[in-house]
């Protein structure tokens, strides 16, 4: 817990520092560092008050969905020898011989989907814990997905959750990604969050423990996910990019790796159901998306602690992304 405490506050202090200095004028500077306990002072009490957390979204989307126990909706994928399923939960492991997957046992055209998820401590690069929709079984080398990947890291540094959206890609780098990247405001190896995704027609939202991390509308049909998936969950090693572009790799000497879930809770549109079948809203209101208070909570949580975007990443061809 003190890595990760050390971690965000280290964050949030390079911040607190960038941000003083560039604001300075050039003659203040020398009287500034003649005071470093006061500078020191005045950024942690920054650091402290980021991280408390998000402001409250105001409204709870999994509270209004019933849990279910991974029997009730999921199936083994691969890897059966490495998950251990006990009452309503699954740990799925990756040790040098294999990893391990399931699949909901009905496909979704729309829904929430979401379970709380438990990861590995310690020195976890290169392997990925994963909860995502897909279509490649239906589709393969043209499938659509919508991630979320928690990249493994070293032990002196804070995992990565990665959302993604893919449509009609396979993710293999010469098909389109689009990629935002966070660090968390707790440690996630220390207890069970949630982590969910509601893909309405309009748009999907990725959210943490209910408060929103990311929206990401339709704003043309060929930009956004219209056809049926499954959900799946896994662990596996992506050692060749997870942990800094690959720079660090998998070391078996700590397997096995295990990723644990419970708490699912899924409220889908089944691919055969009725086309009335409307998927749970986001909020009170009556258009179903996001309030002002959850875009509040949604906007800290990207000013203090999402890491990448791939609409900012200067490298892209944005061309290939009009939606940004």
């Amino acid at each position: 817990m003190m890595v990760m405490c050390c971690t965000v506050a280290s964050d949030v202090l390079y911040k607190c520092s960038t941000l003083i200095f560039a604001t300075m004028p050039s003659h203040s500077s020398s009287l500034f560092m003649a005071r470093p306990l006061w500078f020191l002072t005045l950024c942690f009490m920054i650091s402290s008050s980021s991280a408390e957390g998000p402001p409250s979204p105001g409204y709870y989307p999994s509270s209004k969905i019933n849990s279910i126990s991974f029997l009730q909706g999921f199936r083994n994928l691969w890897g059966p020898q490495n998950q251990r399923a006990d009452q309503g939960s699954i740990a799925l492991s990756l040790d040098s011989s294999s990893g391990s997957g399931f699949k909901s046992l009905h496909p979704y055209r729309s829904g929430y989907f979401g379970a709380a998820i438990k990861l590995q401590p310690g020195y976890t690069a290169g392997v990925i814990t994963s909860f995502y929709l897909s279509n490649n079984q239906d589709y393969p080398g043209n499938h659509d997905e919508i991630d979320i990947e928690f990249l493994g890291t070293t032990t002196d540094k804070p995992y990565i959750l990665q959302t993604n959206v893919y449509v009609g890609g396979s993710g293999d780098r010469n098909i389109i990604g689009r990629e935002m990247r966070f660090h968390l405001w707790f440690d996630p190896t220390q207890d069970y969050h949630r982590y969910a995704v509601l893909w309405r027609p309009s748009e999907i939202i990725f959210l943490v423990d209910d408060v929103p991390i990311r929206t990401y509308p339709r704003k043309s049909d060929s930009t956004f996910p219209l056809r049926p998936m499954y959900l799946y969950g896994s662990i596996w090693d992506a050692s060749s990019w997870a942990t800094e572009d690959g720079k660090y790799k998998a070391d078996y000497h700590y397997q096995p790796f295990i990723g644990r879930y419970t708490d699912f809770k899924l409220d889908g549109c089944a691919a055969d159901g009725p086309a009335s079948c409307r998927p749970p809203s986001a909020s009170p209101d009556s258009s179903g998306g996001l309030t002002q208070q959850q875009h509040s909570a949604m906007a800290w949580v990207q000013g203090n602690y999402m890491v990448y975007n791939y609409c900012r990443d200067p490298k892209r061809d944005h061309t290939l992304t009009p939606e940004c």
